[in-house]
């Protein structure tokens, strides 16, 4: 039988084990009490599984409230718990929202429940196939970008709001002349007043594809087309339009469907959001972890996932940000498809962060966007890009930042600038 496994830590008064039991039967075949129907033939079938329980420690006071426990005059201690329940497939089909809500779901509402984190999903190769694979992933961006054996250096349009077509065409021009290989809308700006998507894109792609005429290579450009579906749909045929090979979406904001909808209709790249993700993550005893996390949204078939940056300006542990790096960078169900995603690494990123991202994602095969590591530079946006170049180039020869900045004028302005922040 093909089961999708799910990862959980549970905190409860009651002994998790019945617990556990309680969540099987709540997201398969049962209820909290046996129905008519619910024949022990149904429940082979169908009743998913607690595969372990492994208990962790205790606590006297709960994470959560509940009225559930209160009305019962239930207390403490309250036992935490690792558990691990598999869901048959056939109760689920090809159906990625019923995916999400049979493996989360009501069971963040059970009464008995104090708290309860997602931790990862085991996704069967076989029942894998059934769902979108990247259109571009790794192999097909690097060829997108013309960039081999070394990590693609990108940017964002800042200021994040505020500036016209015509100044964000200006400054695409001015950080395609200076080599910039990936440039990305901020997350917030996607069809505002003053740089409708109907005048940014043409004005935008104007500027890349006379690029490409000079060099021969193509600017990935990711525009933010983040909207209700058909809207979506309509932007994304418009960048194709235009020539462009990517777009941009807010994965918790358009949701599931709406990215499942999104990849079957364009082959462009679809470079993955995860603004608001925190909201879901931060709390060790509440949510999701962006395994379980990622995993549904690589089932909609995404190409680029951001995965934050190591010594940035987001909350982030260093640990965190490699797991959630070499996730994206390893096949989601083994032996399955190659549906590898380019990890992103953003947020506060400069030449300064570049050897623990490599370290991080255990080679080249990363996305490392740096705004004001580039943007802000002191010596300009040409010499933001020339300083990651010339870092990559030093780390790749075994020197250290330090001494290659001796003979390396942009990473030497970075370090002092940035080093110093």
């Amino acid at each position: 039988m093909s089961r999708v496994t799910a990862e959980y830590l549970l905190e409860t008064p009651f002994p998790p084990a019945e617990v556990a039991a309680t969540m099987a039967g709540e997201q398969s075949s049962g209820t909290f009490v046996r129905v008519a129907g619910e024949t022990d033939e149904l429940r082979a079938r169908s009743a998913a599984e607690v595969l372990s329980v492994e208990l962790l420690g205790e606590s006297a006071t709960p994470t959560l409230a509940s009225a559930y426990l209160e009305r019962k005059s239930v207390g403490g201690p309250y036992h935490l718990a690792r558990v691990r329940i598999a869901y048959p497939t056939g109760n689920i089909g090809k159906n990625l929202a019923t995916l999400a809500s049979t493996v989360s779901g009501n069971l963040y509402d059970i009464g008995e429940i104090t708290g309860l984190k997602l931790l990862s999903l085991d996704i069967p190769a076989a029942y894998r196939t059934r769902y979108a694979l990247p259109a571009q992933g790794i192999a097909g961006t690097r060829t997108t970008t013309h960039v081999q054996g070394r990590p693609i250096f990108g940017t964002i349009i800042k200021p994040n709001v505020g500036m016209t077509p015509e100044d964000i065409a200006a400054l695409v021009d001015r950080l395609c002349a200076a080599g910039v290989d990936f440039i990305k809308d901020d997350e917030v700006c996607a069809n505002p007043d003053i740089a409708p998507i109907a005048r940014r894109v043409p004005a935008v792609m104007s500027v890349i594809r006379k690029w490409q005429e000079k060099t021969g290579r193509q600017v990935m450009m990711a525009f933010n087309i983040s909207d209700e579906t058909d809207a979506m749909r309509r932007h994304a045929d418009l960048v194709t339009a235009e020539g462009g090979s990517c777009v941009m979406a807010s994965l918790n904001w358009c949701g599931l469907s709406g990215m499942e909808t999104l990849r079957a209709h364009t082959p462009l790249a679809i470079h993955a959001h995860r603004n608001g993700f925190g909201a879901m993550s931060r709390h060790p005893r509440l949510g999701m972890g962006f395994q379980a996390y990622h995993a549904l949204y690589r089932l909609a078939g995404i190409d680029h996932m951001h995965v934050h940056g190591i010594g940035g300006k987001f909350v982030d542990s260093a640990e965190e940000v490699t797991e959630a790096a070499r996730a994206c960078l390893g096949p989601l169900s083994e032996g399955g498809p190659d549906d590898r995603v380019m990890p992103a690494f953003s947020s506060g990123q400069w030449a300064g962060t570049l050897p623990a991202t490599l370290k991080a994602a255990q080679g080249p095969d990363l996305m490392f966007m740096c705004g004001g590591g580039i943007l802000a530079h002191p010596q300009g946006p040409e010499a933001g890009i020339a300083s990651l170049h010339e870092a990559y180039d030093a780390l790749s020869a075994g020197e250290t930042l330090a001494d290659a900045a001796r003979t390396r004028p942009a990473l030497a302005a970075a370090i002092d600038f940035f080093g110093k922040r």
